[in-house]
């Protein structure tokens, strides 16, 4: 039966949430004086001048740096290509070997096929092999170490201070993809270089943070004026910018109180999974993990199959596998905790997200996997 009734429910906040009301009015405002130049020394450029470094000291405050470490980018995506690419060509007289997890994102694990790599594990939660991670930052030729600070798609938080200890006994710089981390959950300090973007907390599409740390060398992999200096080439959406540091700074001041909301929203969604779908795996850490992040696969089903399904229902989530379908290839991240990835759904919560609608979706699941496996013979 194809959805009718009641309005969309959105759920893949960890791919992008909604826009935040706060992001919408600093946006359409911005869009009156940060249309200029900021480089250029007239009134109108002054004043985009203003609104860009306003925007940088929003960001830096929250970040706990300094804003002449803070770059903005075109994307999330961007940022993190140019963290690990630069933070390789700055370190070549250390050598040319980039250590990352198994489960980072696939911009990061593009980026180390252009280098020699070296792959770290995690356990069956999601979570680092913090003993060889250890042997790998120590291993010489290591020019640069990649860790997401919580996992996109199983949601468990990492260790990033004790990986961050390990790194620095050896000389390592270490690049934290903070994507879902940054407006929700603190980052652990001890990193060298952070990526961010904005569509993860609210804020528009288009926006990245790279932060680099004072000290570390950083070489643009673009040929561009200042190769030292992080930045993207041409010019900068500075109305989306500041409609970005903006709506950070409401949601970092949301965030704990959302955090439990949504956590305990969360924790409803794991019980009741578990309880209602047979031959179900809740994935992930159920304790240190991101609050608003739930993953579960389900055996004998087609993954497209139930995200189509869900979407005629009403629900909007997000699946990184499929049991049956040529065209989308089982989750890397799964893979690589040794989880069952069929029928894997994951259902992401934002500020917007309420009781009502995740009891909807409880509601529904277990018949369309029912109807799913009675389909395909099972």
């Amino acid at each position: 039966m194809d959805y009718t009734g009641d309005p969309h429910v959105y759920l893949d906040a960890a791919s992008a949430a909604p826009l935040h009301p706060v992001a919408r009015e600093a946006l359409l405002a911005a869009l009156a004086d940060g249309w200029a130049d900021p480089a250029r020394l007239y009134a109108a450029g002054r004043r985009a001048q203003r609104l860009q470094e306003a925007a940088s000291a929003v960001v830096a405050e929250i970040l706990s740096v300094r804003p002449d470490e803070l770059s903005f980018w075109p994307s999330g995506t961007a940022a993190a290509q140019a963290a690990v690419l630069g933070g390789l060509a700055g370190r070549r007289r250390a050598g040319s070997t980039l250590v990352h997890s198994a489960i980072e994102h696939s911009t990061v694990l593009h980026a180390a096929g252009t280098t020699e790599a070296r792959e770290v594990g995690v356990d069956r939660l999601g979570r680092l092999d913090l003993d060889a991670w250890s042997a790998a930052v120590s291993a010489p030729g290591v020019a640069l170490a990649a860790l997401i600070s919580a996992s996109h798609e199983a949601g468990t938080v990492q260790p990033v201070a004790a990986a961050a200890d390990y790194c620095a006994e050896s000389g390592v710089p270490l690049f934290v993809d903070a994507a879902q981390s940054v407006g929700r959950v603190p980052v652990p300090p001890g990193w060298s270089l952070l990526s961010a973007s904005a569509h993860k907390w609210g804020g528009p599409p288009g926006v990245g943070l790279l932060v680099v740390r004072k000290g570390v060398r950083w070489i643009s992999p673009s040929p561009q004026d200042d190769l030292y200096r992080p930045r993207p080439q041409g010019a900068a959406d500075l109305p989306a910018i500041v409609a970005a540091a903006a709506s950070l700074r409401a949601v970092t001041a949301e965030a704990q109180a959302e955090g439990v909301r949504l956590s305990a929203l969360v924790d409803r969604i794991r019980d009741r999974v578990a309880a209602t779908v047979p031959d179900v795996e809740i994935v992930g850490d159920p304790v240190d993990r991101l609050p608003h992040l739930v993953t579960f696969s389900c055996l004998y089903v087609d993954g497209e199959a139930l995200l189509h399904a869900l979407d005629r229902r009403g629900f909007a989530v997000s699946s990184g596998s499929s049991c049956t379908s040529s065209t989308l290839r089982p989750s890397h991240v799964l893979e690589a905790m040794g989880v069952l990835s069929h029928g894997n759904v994951r259902v992401s919560l934002h500020r917007g997200t309420t009781e009502a609608e995740v009891d909807r979706f409880l509601a529904v699941l277990p018949e369309l996997v029912a109807d799913i496996r009675k389909e395909a013979g099972f």
